[in-house]
C-alpha cells in the first residue's frame, strides 16, 4: 500500500509540474513489454537463456491467466453462481503480485520483532567499482550471500567498540539489488536492535549515541577485506587500494538518527517500502512505443523526479537482471533476531529493556497474513465469494493445474497419488565464469 501511494503521489506531482505526461494507463503494460521482447532479448544476450530467468518470466506471463491454473468456486446454496480464480505467481518480479509479496514480507518481519525492543534502520552500500563482481556472481548468489553476513558482523563489531566490550546484537537484513533507475546496485537494508547482550557481564546494553562517521570506515574495512578474500588477485588488491585513496572517509553507510516506527507493523512497512518493491512500478512507465520505453524515478542527487528513455531491450535487461537464483533468501535473521539465539537470552533482554517499556509498551502488533478474499474486498469493496443471485457463500469446487490436470474436486478426494511430487523440483546448474553485462 505504501508503494502504491508513493507512486500515485508522484504521478500527480509530475502532472502538476507539467514535465511529464502519462501516455499509458494500461494495467499490464509491464507484462506486455516483457512478453513482446523477451525472446529478442535472449537472442541478443544468450547468457540469459537460463532456467533461472525463464522460469520466473514464464510464471509472470501466465499470472492471472486461467491456462496457467485456476480454482473454481460455486455457490453452496443455489449453485447458480460460479467464479474462476486464476493462480497468481506470487513473484516479486510480477507487478500484479507486488502487494501480495509486500503483505507476506511485512507479516514475516513483524512476527520476528520483539515487544519492547527498540530498533534502528541501517543501509550499507557497495561502491560502483565493485558492483560488477556481484553481478558476475549473481548466477550462484554466493558473493551476495556473503555480503549479507558481513553486514551483520560489521554492525556487531561497531557496537562492541561503542560499548568497549563484546556484545551480541540482533539484525534483520534484506537484500536489494536495484537502484532507483533500475541499474544493478546491490545494497542491504538492516533493522538492528538498539543495543545488545554484554557477553561477559551477561546483561543488556541499550545503545545511545553512535559515532556515525566511524560506521563508514568500518563498513569499508569489512567489505574490502571480504573482496580480497574472495578474489585473491593483484587486480583486486590494486582496486582496494584505489578505493581507500578515493574514499578516505569510508563507504556510504546510513543509519536512521531518528526513531523508526514503534509498531511492529509500521516498522516492517518502514523497511518493506524500501526493499519489497520491484525494480519499477506501472505508474512509473510513461510511454512504450514498441522500440523504446520512457519511465521516471526520483534522482538521488537532485532529489527531484527524472525522466529517462532507453531502448526496449535495455529496459528489459534492467528489469530481469535483478532476478535472483531460485531459493535465495532475501530476508535473513542474525544474532538476537534468530529464534534459537533469542530464546537463549530472552530473560536477560526482557529484564534489561524494562526501563524503556514505558515508552513502547503494548504498541507492537503481529500482522496476520491477508488472503485473496480480504485483498479483493479491500480493493473493490465487494466480496468475491458471495453469490450474486442468492447471497450465499461460494465454496471451492475444483482446482485445475496446467501440468497435472484436475487435482481436486469437491465430489472426489484430492488426487494426490497421481502427482509425481519429486518431479516438481528441478535441479539446474550454471556455467562458471560467464560474463554478464550490467544494464
Amino acid at each position: 500500500m505504501i508503494i502504491l501511494i508513493f507512486c500515485i503521489k508522484h504521478d500527480i506531482l509530475y502532472k502538476n509540474m507539467g514535465e511529464i505526461s502519462i501516455d499509458i494507463k494500461e494495467k499490464n503494460i509491464f507484462k506486455r513489454i516483457i512478453e513482446e521482447n523477451w525472446d529478442n532479448f535472449k537472442e541478443v544476450h544468450p547468457e540469459y537463456e537460463r532456467k533461472q530467468y525463464n522460469t520466473v518470466i514464464n510464471k509472470m506471463l501466465k499470472c492471472g491467466d486461467e491456462f496457467g491454473g485456476h480454482s473454481e468456486y460455486v455457490c453452496s446454496c443455489c449453485g447458480e453462481d460460479t467464479r474462476s480464480v486464476p493462480f497468481s505467481c506470487k513473484s516479486m518480479f510480477c507487478l500484479s503480485c507486488t502487494k501480495v509479496y509486500v503483505d507476506e514480507l511485512v507479516t514475516q518481519i513483524s512476527k520476528m520483532l520483539h515487544p519492547g525492543m527498540r530498533y534502528r534502520h541501517v543501509v550499507l552500500t557497495v561502491p560502483e567499482q565493485l558492483r560488477i563482481y556481484f553481478y558476475e556472481d549473481r548466477l550462484k548468489g554466493e558473493l551476495i550471500a556473503q555480503l549479507i553476513k558481513e553486514g551483520h558482523k560489521c554492525l556487531e563489531e561497531a557496537l562492541s567498540e561503542v560499548f568497549r566490550r563484546k556484545v551480541k546484537i540482533g539484525t534483520i537484513i534484506v537484500l536489494q539489488t536495484h537502484g532507483r533507475s533500475g541499474h544493478y546496485n546491490p545494497h542491504i537494508h538492516i533493522i538492528m536492535t538498539n543495543g545488545g547482550i554484554d557477553i561477559e557481564k551477561q546483561e543488556w546494553k541499550e545503545l545511545g549515541f553512535i559515532p556515525f562517521e566511524k560506521l563508514h570506515t568500518k563498513w569499508q574495512y569489512y567489505l574490502t577485506n571480504m573482496m580480497k578474500k574472495e578474489f585473491k588477485t593483484k587486480e583486486m588488491k590494486d582496486l582496494v587500494n584505489e578505493l581507500y585513496r578515493k574514499y578516505p572517509e569510508g563507504f556510504v553507510a546510513n543509519i536512521s538518527k531518528g526513531r523508526a516506527p514503534k509498531k511492529a507493523k509500521g516498522l516492517a512497512m518502514y523497511l518493506a517500502k524500501y526493499v519489497a518493491s520491484p525494480p519499477i512500478s506501472v505508474n512509473r512507465i510513461i510511454k512504450y512505443d514498441g522500440e523504446s520505453v520512457t519511465y521516471w524515478y526520483n534522482d538521488h542527487e537532485t532529489k527531484r523526479p527524472k525522466k529517462e528513455t532507453v531502448d526496449v531491450l535495455t529496459f528489459v535487461g534492467r528489469m530481469v537482471q535483478h532476478i535472483l537464483p531460485k531459493g535465495f533468501q532475501r530476508v535473513r535473521y542474525y544474532g538476537l533476531q534468530s529464534v534459537k539465539t533469542y530464546k537463549k537470552w530472552k530473560e536477560i533482554i526482557v529484564e534489561g529493556i524494562k526501563g524503556f517499556i514505558g515508552n513502547v509498551k503494548d504498541v507492537y502488533e503481529v500482522v496476520k497474513s491477508v488472503g485473496y478474499r480480504e485483498r479483493f474486498k479491500k480493493g473493490s469493496g465487494k466480496d468475491p465469494f458471495k453469490c450474486r443471485y442468492c447471497g450465499g457463500e461460494m465454496i471451492l469446487w475444483k482446482i485445475w493445474h496446467p501440468r497435472y490436470g484436475v487435482i481436486y474436486e469437491k465430489s472426489k478426494e484430492p488426487r494426490e497419488k497421481e502427482i509425481d511430487r519429486g518431479s516438481r523440483h528441478t535441479i539446474w546448474t550454471t556455467t562458471e565464469n560467464v560474463q554478464l553485462s550490467m544494464f
